[in-house]
C-alpha cells in the first residue's frame, strides 16, 4: 500500500504510478528468458566487408563527416573502483606484506602512465608506499574517480582525452568542429569540465579541431524500484522506498536528447594510444560508410512509398532491403507483401532507427554477442543474463559463439525527413534483468532496464559487421594497461 509520502517520492523522481506498478509486476512475474536458435556467424548474421569496398565506404564516411552529420557519444559514468579492485586490499600495518597485485603494480610502475600523478609526491620506495599514495585515505584515491579521468597512456592521456583525439580524427566537420558527448555521474562533472578546460586549447591547436563537448547524467526518472526477496517494495531505515540506477539502458534517453544525426557510440575504456589508432580510425569510418549507404537505400524506398510511386516495385525493393540488409526472415517479408496494407507495413518496418554494430572474434571476454533468437524478426545482441544458462541446449549456443559485442556502434537517429526518432518506441520493455543486491546489509532484488545495445535497441534495423580485434582494447583492470595495445 503506497502512502502519500511514497506517491510524492515517486512523483519527485519523475516516475508515474503506472510505471511504478509495472516495475513491481516485473519482479512478481518476470519475463521468460530468450530462446537462442544459434549464434550468428560470418555470412549467417554477420557481414564480412570485402577489402575492395573499403575505399568506397570511407568516401561515404567523408561526405557525412564533412557535412557535420557526425556526433560521438561516450558512456563515461563508470567508476574506476573495479579497475583497481585487486590492489585495494591494505595490509594491517606497514610491516605486513602487500598482496601480489600491489607488488606487481610497483614493479611495473615505469610502464604505467602515472608519473605526473606522482610528480609532487615523495618517490615511493616500496609497494606499500605506492599503494598509500595512489589509494590511501590521505592519498590520491584513484579508485574513487571515474574511469574517464584515469591516465591510460603515456603523455599522460586520460581515457577522456583519448576520446577527444579519436573524435577529431573521424567526427570533424569541414568547418573543423567535432561534437562529442559524454554521459557522466553528476558528482564528477566538475572534474571532467576542469580537465577539458585545462587541455582543450592545447588539443585543439594540436589537432586543428574545435571541440564542442557536452555532458549529461542519468535522469532520476530512469531509476528503478528495489524490492525485498518477497517482491515487496524495499524500504530504507527511514521507511522510504529505495530506487537504484537502472543500468546503461537508462542512457537511451541521453542518446535521444543529443538530437544527433549519425552517432558513433563507444565505451570510455576502449581506447588506444596514437601509435595503435590506425585500425580503429579506419573501421570507424567503414562502419559510418556502411550506415550511410544503407540509410540512403532505405530513404529512397521510403520516399517512393510515401508518394505512392512505383507501387509494387517499391514494396518489393523494401522487402528485399529487409531481407538482405537487416536479415529479416523471408516468412516475415512475405507476410508484409501479401497484406492489403503492404506499403504502410513496409514503411513502418523500414522507418526505424538504424545501427551498424562492429563485432570482434570471441576472445573469451565477458559480455554479449549477436545471436538468432526465436520470435525475433532479425538477429539480436544477447547477454548471458537474458537466457537460461542452466539449460544445456542454450548454454552450448553461448559457448559456440564466434563473435563478441565490443560496443562499437554507429547509429542513424533521424528519419527520412530529418526528424529525430522517439527511441523509446523501439525498446523491448520485457528485456529486463533482475539482480540480487544489498542495501545497509539487507538483501534486495534490483531491476535493470533493457540494456542500451540489446533490449533498448531490440526493434532497430541492425547490421552486424566483423571488425578486427585490434579495434577492441578495453581496460577492465589496471594491468590491462600493460598489454601491448596500450604500450605506445
Amino acid at each position: 500500500m503506497l502512502t502519500d509520502d511514497d506517491l510524492k517520492q515517486i512523483r519527485d523522481l519523475g516516475i508515474s504510478k503506472a510505471e511504478f506498478e509495472r516495475q513491481l509486476q516485473l519482479f512478481r512475474s518476470p519475463p521468460e528468458p530468450l530462446t537462442i536458435d544459434r549464434p550468428c556467424r560470418i555470412d549467417d548474421g554477420i557481414l564480412q566487408v570485402d577489402p575492395q569496398d573499403l575505399d568506397a565506404l570511407v568516401s561515404q564516411w567523408e561526405l557525412a563527416s564533412q557535412a557535420g552529420r557526425l556526433l560521438k557519444f561516450v558512456p563515461a559514468s563508470g567508476a574506476a573502483s573495479r579497475m583497481f579492485k585487486s590492489v585495494l586490499e591494505f595490509p594491517q600495518t606497514p610491516s605486513d606484506p602487500v598482496n601480489a597485485d600491489v607488488q606487481r603494480l610497483f614493479d611495473n610502475l615505469s610502464r604505467l602512465p602515472f608519473e605526473n600523478l606522482l610528480a609532487e609526491q615523495e618517490t615511493p620506495s616500496s609497494a606499500y608506499a605506492l599503494q598509500q599514495i595512489l589509494f590511501g585515505p590521505k592519498g590520491l584515491q584513484l579508485h574513487n574517480l571515474p574511469k574517464g579521468l584515469i591516465p591510460f597512456h603515456k603523455g599522460p592521456r586520460t581515457a577522456f582525452e583519448e576520446h577527444l583525439v579519436e573524435g577529431a580524427a573521424y567526427a570533424r566537420s569541414a568547418a573543423g568542429k567535432a561534437h562529442i558527448h559524454y554521459t557522466v555521474q553528476e558528482e564528477h562533472r566538475l572534474g571532467f569540465e576542469a580537465l577539458l578546460a585545462f587541455k582543450k586549447e592545447e588539443l585543439e591547436k594540436e589537432l586543428a579541431t574545435e571541440f564542442d563537448v557536452s555532458f549529461s547524467y542519468q535522469d532520476p526518472s530512469t531509476n528503478t524500484l528495489a524490492v525485498t526477496l518477497e517482491n515487496e517494495p524495499f524500504r530504507d531505515e527511514h521507511g522510504r522506498l529505495v530506487f537504484r540506477p537502472g543500468g546503461h539502458g537508462a542512457l537511451l534517453q541521453n542518446l535521444e536528447a543529443t538530437q544527433g544525426d549519425v552517432v558513433v557510440v563507444k565505451n570510455i575504456d576502449n581506447v588506444v594510444p596514437d601509435s595503435k589508432k590506425e585500425a580503429t580510425l579506419l573501421w570507424k569510418k567503414v562502419l559510418v560508410g556502411l550506415l550511410i549507404g544503407v540509410q540512403d537505400q532505405c530513404f529512397e524506398v521510403l520516399r517512393d512509398l510515401e508518394k505512392g510511386k512505383n507501387g509494387a516495385e517499391a514494396c518489393a525493393r523494401g522487402a528485399k532491403l529487409l531481407e538482405e540488409r537487416f536479415l529479416w526472415k523471408r516468412s516475415e517479408t512475405d507476410a508484409l507483401l501479401e497484406n492489403p496494407d503492404s506499403a504502410d507495413r513496409l514503411h513502418k518496418a523500414l522507418n526505424r532507427p538504424l545501427r551498424v554494430c562492429g563485432v570482434v572474434r570471441n576472445q573469451g571476454e565477458p559480455g554479449g554477442g549477436p545471436f538468432w533468437v526465436q520470435g525475433q524478426q532479425s538477429p539480436q545482441i544477447v547477454e548471458s543474463s537474458q537466457i537460461d544458462v542452466g539449460n544445456p541446449d542454450q548454454r552450448v549456443h553461448l559457448e559456440n559463439a564466434t563473435h563478441f559485442n565490443p560496443v562499437d556502434l554507429v547509429c542513424g537517429l533521424r528519419d527520412v525527413h530529418g526528424k529525430a526518432f522517439s527511441l523509446d518506441q523501439f525498446v523491448d520493455r520485457n528485456a529486463v534483468f533482475i539482480a540480487e543486491k544489498s542495501h545497509a546489509g539487507k538483501d534486495l532484488r534490483a531491476l535493470e532496464r533493457p540494456g542500451l545495445w540489446n533490449g533498448a535497441m531490440a526493434y532497430w534495423n541492425t547490421i552486424f559487421v566483423e571488425v578486427p580485434i585490434e579495434t577492441f582494447a578495453p581496460v577492465k583492470t589496471v594491468f590491462d594497461l600493460l598489454r601491448p595495445e596500450h604500450q605506445g
